[in-house]
């Protein structure tokens, strides 16, 4: 009887053990849907992350990401976000305006939190209701530029200018919306705009170089048209002697383009982190409006060597800016 009871005793404990064993819970898989390899749009992806590692979460443990662009193919945006949505994301980020709107259409109301990015006008592109809620589906951070402020340094930097150029894709929401929006602030800077629609990549040179003597300035806007071929848009212009202020100051700082004027796209990635945490937490995408960069979140910079090429002067005003590169 001893002999036979031990065995049990002793297994006792084991199971006991076996029982209670935390089961570990699988990372959350969160999708990030690009629209092609670009630095700003890049720069997005790794602030994203960047705030959700920030938050204590460990990538594979807690989170996995997964990253999917379609090199600014729109034709192939369904068959990106059938894979993705095939993962069984936890939460979905698209970057770009193409991108959030397939993404809406695809995996909206099935229960996926999806954020946007890079988009300057989600009420414009159909995301959002309003500027003062998200959408049961779809909340996110925008892009929208400080367009006051980037006329503000136009005319601080180009004192005699009258004519603001915007090269534009009039295919695309965000493009028409940030001309609408140049257009609404640019008397009280003494600016008339004057709007490029640029319909593909072979429109650059012909439509730039027809501005010559019809611009005093052009603008390079976050546009997913116009940023993936901005060295034909520098190209054209500095042919056709127009300086151009760019929202990237990447060709600013190689000494191509004039002055960069922009919002930091890893900051717009950081806003969006920190909204992809309050989504994982159970919060109400309804309940959250757009969030848009803050004042700080802008930069400028400006190239000696790309002014000196134009015959340009650096006014007075901008010594002490410590935005100047040589």
């Amino acid at each position: 009887m001893t002999r036979m009871f031990r065995p049990a005793l002793l297994a006792a404990p084991f199971a006991f053990m076996t029982i209670a064993a935390p089961v570990l819970a699988d990372p959350l898989t969160i999708s990030i849907a690009n629209f092609g390899d670009h630095p700003q749009l890049n720069a997005v992806a790794e602030g994203f992350k960047a705030e959700i590692l920030a938050s204590g979460k460990v990538e594979g443990t807690d989170v996995v990401f997964t990253l999917d662009h379609v090199n600014f193919d729109t034709t192939l945006l369904p068959q990106m976000i059938a894979k993705i949505e095939s993962g069984k994301p936890a939460l979905v980020l698209a970057i770009t305006t193409p991108v959030s709107q397939n993404v809406l259409n695809q995996m909206g109301g099935k229960g996926v939190p999806l954020l946007f990015s890079a988009v300057t006008d989600p009420v414009a592109a159909g995301l959002v209701p309003s500027w003062d809620a998200g959408s049961p589906d779809m909340t996110g951070a925008t892009d929208a530029l400080d367009l006051d402020a980037a006329l503000a340094f136009a005319r601080k930097l180009f004192p005699e200018a009258k004519t603001f150029g915007v090269p534009y894709n009039p295919a695309e929401a965000n493009d028409v919306a940030t001309v609408d929006q140049f257009k609404a602030v640019a008397a009280r800077h003494g600016f008339e705009i004057v709007a490029i629609g640029i319909d593909s990549t072979n429109d650059i040179q012909p439509r730039i170089a027809a501005l010559a003597g019809k611009a005093d300035v052009l603008y390079g806007p976050g546009s997913n048209l116009i940023q993936p071929a901005i060295s034909a848009v520098a190209a054209a212009a500095n042919e056709a002697g127009i300086p151009l202020i760019n929202t990237d100051p990447t060709l600013v700082n190689e000494g191509v383009i004039p002055a960069g004027f922009g919002v930091s796209y890893d900051k717009i990635g950081h806003l969006a982190g920190r909204l992809a945490l309050r989504a994982l937490n159970g919060e109400d995408l309804a309940t959250i409006p757009p969030q848009n960069p803050a004042p700080e979140d802008h930069s400028i910079v400006i190239s000696k060597k790309a002014m000196e090429a134009l015959g340009l002067p650096i006014p007075a005003e901008f010594d002490a800016c410590g935005c100047i590169i040589e």
